[in-house]
């Protein structure tokens, strides 16, 4: 059986709902960078904290996975 690769949250390191965790996880990377470019989104664009709240509804946690 393959061993894909899936988006979904963490609950190692998270500091909210695990969200961008899940992402740098994903995508290989630090949280901490996924965590500022989130807080650009939020504080410039003010689409960030939409999208973090449909990523907690939607993505599935690690353990369902």
């Amino acid at each position: 059986m393959e061993n894909k690769k899936r988006l979904c949250k963490v609950q190692k390191g998270k500091k909210i709902c695990g969200v961008c965790a899940g992402i740098a996880q994903y995508f290989n990377t630090d949280p901490t960078y996924i965590r500022l470019a989130w807080a650009f989104f939020v504080l410039c664009l003010g689409t960030g904290i939409l999208a973090y709240l449909l990523c907690a509804f939607i993505l599935p946690n690690e353990d369902e996975v």
